[in-house]
């Protein structure tokens, strides 16, 4: 089964302190395990964490730390911790990095100019680890077996081969996020998956793109960080700024036949309270929705976790600690 982990749920800029310790106050990462496969997606300051971790385990297996890393745009608040990912100062380690270009730039050019003197003392080329980019857009296909490199396919010119036990992760951009868009990522693996779609924001009618490419999906990460009353607030209204309420990644969940929804992206502005009162409205609406917090972790599909700490789709709780 996919094993989903969030180290980071906030938008925006960090939000450290005692009115975020139950959601937490990190920026946008997510750990998914698939199999022996670490996929990252994002790496805002909660990859900080998750470097440890990956520390951790790699001292305690004597095995080097591999992982995918997915951006769905270079935004700070989706890079700013990967300067400070431990991992990617290790020889030993080998970091396969995907995400969009613009037409200024590819992948490696965003991450290199963001930790250029002055602004950061190591530069991007500077860290130890193998650092492989690959710049990609929504007409490719990323395949991962189970033993090998990540494989990026053109899915409109090449025959994509994906067996069981491979990972896929297919590719979809949107542009209703200032100002290039972002990429959604759909992971599949043993028949089950993951939609992520972070910095999105809703269409009239919902956004039929990503209604289609989440249809059927076990599990639907989607931005929802404004209320109502802020998307369409009469002054400072939230509208065109790229992001999402719960009523629109409902519309999204229910049109697409989702399985389970998690609202992501959580507005900086919003304490742990104001969370979880949309959270409780949500679930009015959707009972299978929760609001993601640092250290949530779910099974995909639901079901018995090897892991005691882990917590299912279906429910349990489990309480961040900011």
């Amino acid at each position: 089964m996919l094993r989903v982990r969030f180290w980071g749920v906030r938008g925006s800029h960090p939000t450290p302190g005692p009115r975020t310790v139950e959601i937490g106050g990190n920026t946008a990462c997510v750990e998914v395990r698939a199999g022996p496969h670490v996929l990252i997606l994002d790496a805002g300051t909660g990859i900080i964490g998750l470097g440890d971790e990956l520390v951790r385990e790699r001292r305690a297996t004597g095995k080097p730390i591999v992982a995918c890393i997915f951006y769905t745009h270079t935004h700070h608040d989706h890079i700013q911790g990967f300067p400070f990912f431990k991992p990617a100062y290790m020889g030993d380690t080998t970091c396969y990095m995907f995400g969009p270009g613009s037409l200024q730039m590819d992948l490696e050019g965003a991450l290199s100019s963001a930790m250029l003197p002055p602004t950061f003392p190591v530069q991007l080329h500077e860290m130890n680890a193998l650092k492989l980019m690959h710049t990609v857009n929504e007409t490719q296909v990323i395949v991962i077996p189970p033993n090998g490199e990540p494989v990026v396919r053109n899915a409109f010119r090449e025959a994509v081969r994906s067996g069981p036990d491979d990972v896929r992760v297919d590719v979809l951009r949107t542009y209703a996020h200032p100002r290039h868009g972002a990429l959604i990522y759909r992971v599949t693996w043993q028949g089950h998956s993951l939609v992520y779609a972070t910095d999105t924001e809703g269409y009239y009618g919902g956004d039929q793109r990503l209604i289609g490419f989440a249809r059927g999906t076990d599990l639907l990460l989607h931005d929802a960080q404004y209320t109502e009353a802020e998307y369409s607030a009469p002054q400072f209204p939230k509208q065109g700024w790229g992001h999402s309420t719960p009523e629109m990644a409902i519309g999204i969940a229910r049109a697409a036949g989702v399985g389970h929804l998690v609202l992501f992206h959580h507005d900086p502005a919003h304490d742990d309270a104001q969370v979880r009162s949309m959270e409780r409205a949500a679930q009015a609406l959707f009972p299978s929705c929760v609001a993601a917090f640092e250290g949530l972790t779910l099974s995909v599909p639901a079901g018995p976790e090897p892991e005691p700490a882990a917590q299912h789709v279906r429910g349990n709780r489990k309480r961040g600690k900011g």
